[in-house]
């Protein structure tokens, strides 16, 4: 960590924001996630600033979600947050692919199984029918990012249970039955994880996920075709709604 020229004077940027911003770039171009910072009283001497002013400074992180406080430790790189943009034809590889980063689905289970009163309810089908439960994990930049359970009426899907083996499964429905989806509606929530969702998104039982709740529809038709239940760990997943 080199040391830093402070602007000042008549039409500079707050120097509080100076040092947020030179902060942000070395967290981002020299720091892991779980590195530690130097001291704020060293930071303050290597800028040239009181601790106010550089303690205002890394506020600006710390409400961003870049860094951490921890009493005793000193100030915690935390793992960047990855920000997945939401609509009615949203894809997950796609909109990864455009961040430039890299992305995996992999396929945990397959079943078939009754489907309980709420999941019958949104997808149009009749309490007790059987559907396919697919249990999808997806992989952002080598590291755990969110869990599907996927609900499908196994009477219009068989080919799903059958040939699905990973990967989109929207990509497949499109590909193999032509059938083509949009997000008819999400609900969002907070929820802390169960030891199962946990142990996958390598993630202590103490922080929540967040839990989003979907409907998915033929775009042709507006007959639904998938209710979707998907945990987002929470410390590193922003959402963007654009409907």
């Amino acid at each position: 960590m080199y040391v830093y020229a402070i602007s000042r004077g008549e039409g500079s940027v707050p120097v509080y924001r100076q040092i947020a911003l030179w902060l942000r770039k070395e967290v981002s171009d020299t720091y892991l996630p779980g590195d530690i910072l130097p001291s704020e009283i060293e930071l303050s001497k290597r800028l040239g600033v009181n601790r106010h002013t550089l303690r205002r400074g890394v506020d600006e992180l710390v409400s961003k979600g870049f860094v951490e406080r921890r009493h005793g430790v000193g100030i915690i790189v935390l793992e960047k947050a990855h920000n997945y943009s939401i609509n009615a034809q949203s894809r997950f590889t796609e909109a990864f692919d455009f961040l430039g980063l890299e992305t995996e689905s992999k396929l945990l289970s397959k079943k078939v199984m009754i489907a309980n009163d709420a999941t019958a309810k949104k997808l149009g089908i009749g309490s007790g029918a059987q559907i396919i439960h697919l249990e999808t994990l997806r992989i952002v930049e080598k590291k755990p990012f969110c869990l599907i359970s996927h609900f499908l009426c196994l009477d219009d899907f068989s080919l799903v249970l059958d040939e699905f083996r990973g990967g989109s499964l929207h990509s497949f429905l499109k590909k193999n039955l032509s059938i083509k989806l949009e997000r008819k509606e999400s609900l969002v929530s907070t929820a802390l994880p169960t030891f199962e969702d946990a142990t996958q998104l390598l993630m202590p039982k103490s922080e929540p996920v967040l839990k989003s709740k979907s409907v998915n529809v033929e775009i042709t038709t507006g007959r639904p075709i998938e209710y979707a239940i998907t945990r987002f760990r929470g410390g590193t997943t922003e959402l963007t709604f654009n409907f």
